[in-house]
């Protein structure tokens, strides 16, 4: 096979379905190596060069630890001289999107080959991460011939005279675990445009409290693919023209925080953010055997197994703002260490510090110990106080939340339960981690302190026969 005169260096691998090609020809060639071909990955160091440089059309993805080309990828004649001939690498088919119940793509909206064919002479390529040399723009590397304006990616993209404007709500959005929530998006034109445009769409969640950047959703055209614990669990909406919402199911309680919407239209990129919450209580969790004996892994391992996770430093404030009062340090989400305090007293800082959220500021996550807050988001089932004839030890607690067709109920569905359901019981019960308590939504006199809340008589001998059991019943 020949090769253009402006691809210099090609050098056939032996397998006709790998190519390895170098770009020279000009005294500053800007596209230095590129490979292409069956499972292999793609490089590139530079893009094009000023005239007699290749076109390329294509498309990579990108997944988290997969290095994997996909989607046609082939070398064009130089737009300058079409009489130099064309090389064409094999197509790599990339397997369909995650499905997506209730998909409806948009009317007249064009499939993955009509982006691609849209796309000449730009080259579109989704960033390899472990690539050197490379800057990182939101997975995305973009190439232009010379003269061509970039934008500023920042606020409405225009390009020829239009603006390109994404929308998102400004409020934030509450929804509860286990439920499916939509996180709207859409797009538009300035002035309007007469014929839709292909468009490339993606969704990822911001980091923050020391959680790393997430990708969510890429879409191009009809297609679209869903990543790491997402996968299976979003789609996108396009049930109106120029809607690209991003549908998430079977809410989870990490699954809160910012997200951000991004349109790509050729060169041209604009997005926007949607904040999700799910509405939650925060509550104090320490060790069975005693106060401050939790590093940060036994602190996250703790609070999962009390169907919660460690509460973020935003959800632990406002747990304060709604009277949360407790003087022992515990973990937050960022691996800071703090405590909120609605009422200034000697034991728990000094009167001489305002109410507030207190800092310990960050810890060592091995050595230091101490005890943790958790947040545990709304039940998708049944907390119920079991009526039983007799007391209980811990062991027939829980036999007889089985015997009910239940499970003995965690510290965190109790607390849900409590603040969602306004479970009310003057009654202390066992609960899965060997602890007693029983809440208490309005105080009343013989029932504990004034104050609403879940109290707690600790961690009793599991052979002690004077607590009940609080049983939860999955829907």
């Amino acid at each position: 096979m020949s090769l253009p005169s402006c691809l210099t260096g090609g050098k056939e691998r032996g397998d006709s379905n790998s190519w390895t090609l170098s770009f020279g020809g000009g005294p500053e060639p800007r596209l230095e190596t590129a490979q292409v071909g069956n499972n292999s990955s793609l490089w590139t160091q530079a893009l094009g060069r000023e005239r007699g440089a290749c076109s390329f059309k294509g498309l990579a993805r990108r997944e988290r630890g997969d290095l994997s080309a996909a989607a046609s990828f082939q070398a064009l004649q130089d737009p300058w001289d079409p009489d130099r001939p064309r090389l064409s690498a094999p197509a790599v088919e990339e397997p369909p999107g995650d499905a997506c119940p209730g998909l409806q793509p948009c009317p007249g909206h064009p499939g993955p080959a009509a982006v691609r064919d849209a796309m000449h002479p730009l080259l579109l390529l989704y960033l390899l991460p472990c690539v050197s040399g490379l800057p990182f723009y939101n997975g995305f590397y973009y190439s232009k011939p010379n003269g061509w304006n970039l934008g500023n990616g920042h606020g409405e993209g225009v390009f020829n005279g239009v603006r390109l404007v994404v929308e998102t709500p400004e409020e934030t959005l509450f929804s509860y675990r286990g439920a499916n929530v939509t996180l709207p998006c859409h797009y538009h034109y300035e002035p309007a445009l007469l014929s839709p445009r292909p468009v490339r769409i993606k969704w990822w969640k911001l980091s923050e409290n020391g959680a790393p950047e997430q990708d969510v959703l890429v879409a191009i055209g009809l297609r679209h693919r869903s990543f790491g614990d997402y996968r299976g669990r979003v789609c996108l909406r396009q049930d109106r023209e120029r809607e690209v919402s991003l549908q998430i199911g079977d809410l989870r309680p990490e699954d809160y925080g910012r997200y951000r919407c991004e349109v790509i239209d050729g060169l041209e990129d604009e997005s926007g953010l949607v904040e999700l919450e799910l509405r939650g209580v925060v509550f104090p969790y320490q060790h069975p055997q005693g106060r401050y004996l939790l590093n940060f892994r036994e602190a996250q391992r703790a609070c999962e197994e009390q169907d919660a996770v460690v509460a973020s430093f935003e959800q632990l404030f406002r747990a304060w703002e709604e009277g949360l009062d407790w003087c022992n340090a515990g973990w937050l989400q960022d691996a800071s260490v703090q405590y909120p305090v609605t009422l200034a007293r000697q034991p728990c800082g000094g009167l001489g510090l305002a109410p507030g959220v207190r800092s310990y500021g960050p810890r060592h996550r091995r050595l230091h110990r101490y005890d943790v807050f958790c947040f545990s988001a709304a039940l998708k089932g049944q907390v119920y106080y079991l009526d039983h004839p007799e007391k209980l030890t811990l062991a027939e607690a829980k036999e007889a939340c089985q015997e009910d067709g239940a499970r003995i109920a965690k510290v965190g569905q109790l607390f849900a339960a409590w603040k969602f359901r306004g479970l009310d019981r003057c009654d202390a019960g066992w609960l899965a981690d060997g602890s007693a308590r029983y809440p208490v939504v309005h105080p009343r006199p013989n029932c504990g302190p004034l104050e609403p809340g879940v109290r707690s008589f600790g961690f009793p001998d599991p052979r002690s026969r004077r607590y009940g059991v609080y049983c939860y019943r999955p829907r």
